[in-house]
C-alpha cells in the first residue's frame, strides 16, 4: 500500500505539472505587479462611528464584536440611506463602487476561522498580474459564444451576419488564451472579432461590413432572436458587459436583437451598430494604463445603404458618437421583405478615465450573485445529516455492537449450548461472494473510486489556486487528466474485489474496468456530437479533439488500469477472520420494512440531501451561466457526502445483517448509488422550472448531459457504501470468536 500511495503522489504532481502548463493567460508585464487589496471601503462616515472604533479602523486594528456590530449597523443605514437617494450599484461612480463594495464584502474575505480582506481578482483569478497599456498600442477584442439560457446549443460569433473572420497574425495569437481540451470539447475558441481599436484614441462610428440577409439565414436570425442568443465577447480578458442605471443592473454579452413590445404585429430587430466604453486606471505606480471596464450599448439604426461603387466608409448615418437608439430607425427583420434586408454593421469607442482599482474590476460582474453565507448554510445542512448519521453509527458501533460482541465471546467463554441469534448467526455466510456478477460489482467500485479520487484532486487543484475555474475549459481538463491518470486505482480496485470473490477470469473484469464507463459515454458522446453538427453548434466537436480522448484513453487510462489490476491482484487476498459454509443458509422472508427496493430508495435521500443545496449553485453555474469559485466549500461538501455515504451504508448494513440476510453486497451498493437517481429526478425538475429550454436538440443535449453526471454521481456514491460496509463486516466479525 506505501508503494501504491507513493504512485498516486506522482500522478498529483503529474496533473498539477499538466495544469500549470495550461494556465490561462499570457502577461506581458515583466514586473511582478502586487494584487493585495486596500482595506475595505466603510460606507459609515466619521461622524456615524465612535472615535475609538474609527481610530481602530484607520490603523488596521482588531476589532471586538461590539464594534463589528457598530460598523455593521451605520454601514447598512448608510447603504439604505445611499439606494433611497438613487445611486446605483452598477455605473462607475465613486457611489456605487461603495455600494458594490458593502454587497459584495463577504466575498472579499478568505480564511476559515481568521477572515483576511481579499479582492475579487485575486480570489477569481490567483497568480495572474495586471497587464499594462501604453498609448497608441494596438489592442484586440476577442470573440466568445453566441449562447442563451433558453437552449443549450452556442452558435460562433462569426456564424452570425456581419462578422467576418480576421486573419491572425503572429502578435494576436501570442496575446490570446491557449485551448486547452476542456475548451475545445465546451466550445471556446477566442478570435479576433473585426473591430480596430487603439489604446486611448477613441473611434467614431466606423463602418465594418455590409450583408444582405435573406433566405435561410434570415430565418435562423429571427429564431435565435426570438430564443434570446446573447454575443459574449472579451478585452482583456474581460467579457463585455451591458449595464442600465435606471434599472441597477449588469449582464454579461449584448442580445443579436429583440421583439418589440407593443402593436398588432411582434415584429423582430437586430442590433448593428456597437458602442463600446472602455475605462482605465492611470497611476504613478506603473506605467501605462490598466483596462477596468468593458462595456457595450447595442444599437439598431438604419444605416444609409451606398450604393455601386460608393464606399462603404462614406454613408452619412456613420459619424461621430451619437448614434442611438430610435424606433424610427430599428433594422427590422422582415421575411415578407423582396430581396432580402440590407444591413450595415459599424462600431465605435470610447475610452474614459476612472478611479477603479484593477483589482476590484470584477466586483460588478458578481453583483446579484448569491452571498457565501449560503455557502455555510449548506455546509450546515450536510453536517446536521452528518451529526445524525453519526449518532445512529455510534449507537449501533458503541452501544449494541460491544453489548453484542461480548456476550458472544462470553457464551464461547463458557462453553453454553445456546442457540446463536442476531448477526453472528450469519457469520460462515457473510463474506460469501455474491450470485450476481461479482465482476461487474468489482467494476463498479472499481469505477466509482477513480471518478471520487478524480474529483476530490481537481477540486483540492483548484482550492490551492493551481487551477482556476474562471479559466475557459481548465476545470474540465485537469478533471478529465485526474480521471485517465488515476485509472490505477481503479484496477487496483476492482482487482482487489474480484480477487476476494475467488474469480478467474481476471483479463476481462481488467478490460471491462478501463472500457465499460469511457466506453458507454464516448459512444453517448458521438451520438449525440452527430446531431451537434447538423445544428452547427459551437460544441461540436472535430475528429482531432475525439482523436485526442481516443489515445489518452488507450495509450494513457487503459494501461494504468492494467498497471493497477497487476499490482492488486499481486498482493495477497484481503482475509477476513471467518470461514464460508459450502452451504448457504435459507434467508428469512423479509418484512417490508426491510425490503430492497425500500431501503435503497431511502438509503439515496440522504447522500442526495447533503449536496443538494450546493447542487443548485453548481447547476446554475453549468446551465445558467453563472459563476462558481467557491471549491473550498466544495471539497467539504464531497467529504461530507462520502461520510454520508459511508454511515448509511453500515446503518443499512447492520440491520439487513441483524436480519439474518447476508447478501449485503449488491444491496450496500445500491443504498447509496439510487442517490444518482435522485440527482436525476432534480435535474429534470431543474429543466420544467428553472431553464424553460425551447427545441427538442437543447432537452436532448441537456438530458444527455444529465443522464452522465448523474449515472457518476451514483457510481461513486455506491462505491463509497460498497467499501464502507466491507470494512465495517470484517471489522465486527473481526472482533468475535468464531469456531
Amino acid at each position: 500500500m506505501n508503494k501504491f500511495g507513493r504512485f498516486l503522489a506522482c500522478l498529483l504532481v503529474l496533473a498539477s505539472t499538466a495544469s500549470l502548463a495550461d494556465a490561462g493567460l499570457l502577461s506581458k508585464s515583466k514586473k511582478k505587479v502586487s494584487t493585495k487589496p486596500k482595506p475595505r471601503t466603510i460606507l459609515a462616515s466619521k461622524d456615524k462611528l465612535k472615535d475609538t472604533t474609527y481610530k481602530k479602523l484607520e490603523d488596521k486594528k482588531r476589532l471586538n464584536r461590539r464594534e463589528k456590530k457598530e460598523i455593521a449597523s451605520a454601514e447598512m443605514q448608510a447603504y439604505k440611506d445611499l439606494r433611497n437617494k438613487g445611486y446605483d450599484e452598477v455605473s462607475n461612480t465613486k457611489e456605487a463602487h461603495m455600494l458594490r463594495q458593502y454587497r459584495l464584502r463577504n466575498k472579499k474575505r478568505r480564511g476559515l476561522l481568521r477572515k483576511r480582506e481579499a479582492s475579487l481578482s485575486h480570489i477569481l483569478f490567483p497568480g495572474v498580474s495586471p497587464e499594462e497599456y501604453t498609448s497608441g498600442e494596438e489592442i484586440w477584442i476577442y470573440t466568445d459564444l453566441v449562447e442563451s439560457k433558453k437552449t443549450q446549443v452556442p452558435f460562433e460569433v462569426f456564424d452570425l451576419p456581419g462578422f467576418n473572420e480576421v486573419k491572425e497574425t503572429k502578435g494576436k495569437k501570442t496575446r490570446r488564451m491557449r485551448r486547452n481540451l476542456g475548451s475545445r470539447l465546451q466550445g471556446y475558441d477566442l478570435k479576433p472579432a473585426p473591430f480596430e481599436m487603439f489604446v486611448l484614441k477613441d473611434t467614431p462610428c466606423t463602418p465594418i461590413s455590409q450583408v444582405n440577409i435573406q433566405g435561410k439565414k434570415l430565418r435562423w436570425l429571427r429564431q435565435i432572436i426570438e430564443r434570446q442568443y446573447r454575443v459574449h465577447l472579451q478585452l482583456d480578458s474581460l467579457p463585455v458587459l451591458m449595464r442600465s442605471k435606471e434599472l441597477n443592473f449588469a449582464v454579461r454579452g449584448y442580445p443579436v436583437g429583440f421583439r418589440s413590445p407593443g402593436g398588432a404585429r411582434k415584429e423582430l430587430f437586430m442590433y448593428n451598430h456597437f458602442k463600446f466604453t472602455i475605462t482605465y486606471q492611470e497611476s504613478p505606480e506603473f506605467e501605462g494604463i490598466r483596462i477596468t471596464g468593458f462595456d457595450v450599448h447595442p444599437v439598431s439604426i438604419k444605416h444609409e445603404i451606398p450604393k455601386d461603387g460608393e464606399e462603404l466608409s462614406s454613408i452619412s448615418t456613420c459619424t461621430g458618437f451619437d448614434i442611438e437608439n430610435d424606433p424610427s430607425q430599428y433594422v427590422a427583420l422582415d421575411v415578407e421583405h423582396e430581396g432580402g434586408v440590407p444591413v450595415v454593421f459599424s462600431y465605435d469607442v470610447q475610452w474614459i478615465k476612472n478611479d477603479l482599482d484593477w483589482t476590484d474590476r470584477w466586483d460588478v460582474y458578481l453583483i446579484g450573485s448569491p452571498d457565501d453565507d449560503i455557502h455555510y448554510y449548506s455546509i450546515i445542512n450536510s453536517l446536521m445529516i452528518v451529526l445524525f448519521m453519526t449518532g445512529a453509527t455510534a449507537t449501533i458501533m458503541i452501544r449494541t455492537l460491544r453489548k453484542d460482541i461480548a456476550g458472544y465471546n462470553e457464551m464461547q467463554a463458557l462453553e453454553e449450548v445456546a442457540e446463536e441469534t442476531g448477526w453472528k448467526l450469519v457469520h460462515a455466510d457473510v463474506f460469501r461472494p455474491p450470485t450476481f456478477s461479482p465482476m461487474l460489482l468489482s467494476v463498479l467500485v472499481g469505477t466509482g473510486a477513480q471518478l471520487g479520487m478524480a474529483v476530490v484532486l481537481a477540486i483540492l487543484l483548484s482550492v490551492l489556486k493551481i487551477t482556476s475555474t474562471m479559466k475557459k475549459g481548465q476545470m474540465l481538463t485537469s478533471l478529465i487528466l485526474l480521471y485517465v491518470l488515476c485509472g490505477a486505482a481503479a484496477g487496483f480496485v476492482s482487482s482487489r474485489i474480484y480477487k476476494f470473490c475467488d474469480a478467474k477470469n481476471w483479463k476481462v473484469n481488467t478490460m471491462l474496468t478501463a472500457t465499460a464507463l469511457p466506453g458507454t459515454f464516448v459512444l453517448l458522446f458521438a451520438f449525440l456530437n452527430i446531431f451537434l453538427s447538423i445544428a452547427g453548434a459551437a460544441t461540436a466537436v472535430s475528429f482531432l479533439t475525439i482523436l485526442v480522448l481516443f489515445l489518452l484513453w488507450v495509450c494513457v487510462s487503459a494501461p494504468l488500469v492494467f498497471v493497477g489490476s497487476f499490482v492488486g491482484l499481486k498482493m495477497p487476498t484481503i482475509e477476513v477472520a471467518t470461514r464460508t459454509n459450502q452451504i448457504s443458509r435459507i434467508i428469512p422472508d423479509a418484512q417490508l420494512v426491510g425490503h430492497p427496493a425500500l431501503t435503497m430508495m431511502m438509503g439515496g435521500v440522504l447522500p442526495f440531501g447533503s449536496v443538494c443545496i450546493e447542487l443548485a449553485f453548481i447547476m446554475s453555474a453549468m446551465w445558467l451561466h453563472q459563476i462558481y469559485y467557491v471549491m473550498g466549500f466544495l471539497l467539504a461538501v464531497v467529504f461530507i457526502l462520502f461520510a454520508t455515504c459511508a454511515q448509511v451504508s453500515i446503518v443499512l448494513c447492520y440491520l439487513q445483517l441483524c436480519a439474518e440476510d447476508h447478501r449485503w453486497w449488491w444491496k450496500s451498493f445500491w443504498n447509496c448509488a439510487t442517490a444518482g437517481v435522485y440527482l436525476l429526478m432534480y435535474s429534470l425538475w431543474f429543466l420544467t422550472s428553472r431553464l424553460h429550454l425551447v427545441g427538442v436538440l437543447p432537452v436532448v443535449v441537456y438530458v444527455t448531459y444529465m443522464t452522465m453526471i448523474s449515472v457518476c454521481f451514483g457510481i461513486f456514491c455506491g462505491a463509497a457504501g460498497f467499501i464502507s460496509s466491507f470494512w465495517f463486516t470484517r471489522t465486527i466479525y473481526g472482533a468475535v470468536k468464531v469456531d
